[in-house]
């Protein structure tokens, strides 16, 4: 799924207002202007369109979960940050959870909101390490449609 398309939807669902998504992207330690975010956040036949990286797609969900759980102190054991190479559809989806601190229940809500059919162990393989035997790699169809419920809960 495009990146452009994640965070405009993300803006969207959760009433992000420009001025905020600079202030979520600081608080990942990224420093990025307004307008660099409106040129972020246009569609691809725009004129001015620049696409969004992956790292500027972590930033910002690192960032929404700063925001919204409050910076996690380190443990003695655990490196500060783990660096993603590529932020696949499984990440993106397993920050939201963290980032809207959503339990199991209120993802399959998610789901359900957008008419989007998926079971408790379906949703359980989405959250499994790359090489586990139940992993299951989460389409754009997936991610979409959890994006539409999260939509439609928070903009009720």
């Amino acid at each position: 799924m495009n990146k452009n398309d994640i965070l405009r939807r993300l803006r969207y669902a959760l009433n992000i207002s420009n001025l905020e998504m600079v202030g979520i992207f600081k608080l990942a330690g990224h420093d990025i202007l307004e307008f660099e975010i409106l040129n972020i956040l246009k569609k691809e036949e725009e004129e001015g369109y620049v696409e969004c990286t992956d790292k500027e797609l972590e930033l910002f969900l690192d960032g929404l979960i700063i925001q919204r759980r409050g910076k996690r102190e380190p443990s003695g054991s655990e490196p500060l940050v783990k660096p993603e190479v590529r932020m696949s559809n499984n990440v993106v989806l397993k920050k939201l959870r963290i980032a809207l601190d959503l339990k199991e229940d209120d993802m399959l809500e998610m789901f359900k909101l957008s008419e989007f059919a998926i079971t408790r162990p379906e949703l359980s393989a989405l959250f499994r390490k790359k090489g586990n035997k139940n992993y299951k790699v989460c389409g754009d169809q997936i991610l979409k449609n959890f994006l539409q419920g999260v939509t439609v809960h928070y903009r009720k």
